[in-house]
């Protein structure tokens, strides 16, 4: 009997109910600070979902949660928002979808004529 009493509170624990599982949040990721290198800058919404992010081009700095430096040779574009614009989507190492609509971005792009301003604010 004691055995019996034993081997049911070894086995109790298995039986117990899982706890629920906690909900999945749906933001979205803040890996658009790993953007860097080539970058193809797509406008036409038919090939939307092709891209990685949707992107906001934003006028002013202060708003941007990137602020990206253009690179005139790919080579040198190696840093957290540094972009080489790339003209054909097949070179790029990103494609991302430019909207009219802040709303509809994942993040907001400001570019800078100075390389030691770029940085990615999260």
């Amino acid at each position: 009997m004691q055995i019996l009493f034993t081997l049911w509170l070894a086995l109790m624990p298995l039986c117990l109910p899982a706890p629920p599982a906690a909900p999945a949040k749906t933001t979205v990721a803040k890996g658009y600070c790993n953007i860097y290198g080539s970058v193809y800058l797509e406008r036409d919404p038919k090939y939307k979902n092709q891209a990685a992010y949707t992107v906001f081009l934003n006028e002013d700095e202060a708003f941007a949660n990137m602020i990206v430096y253009r690179e005139n040779n790919k080579l040198f574009a190696d840093g957290t928002a540094i972009w080489y614009l790339t003209p054909s989507k097949a070179f790029a190492d990103h494609v991302l979808y430019v909207t009219d609509n802040r709303n509809l971005a994942d993040f907001t792009v400001h570019f800078t004529d100075v390389r030691s301003f770029a940085a990615c604010r999260e």
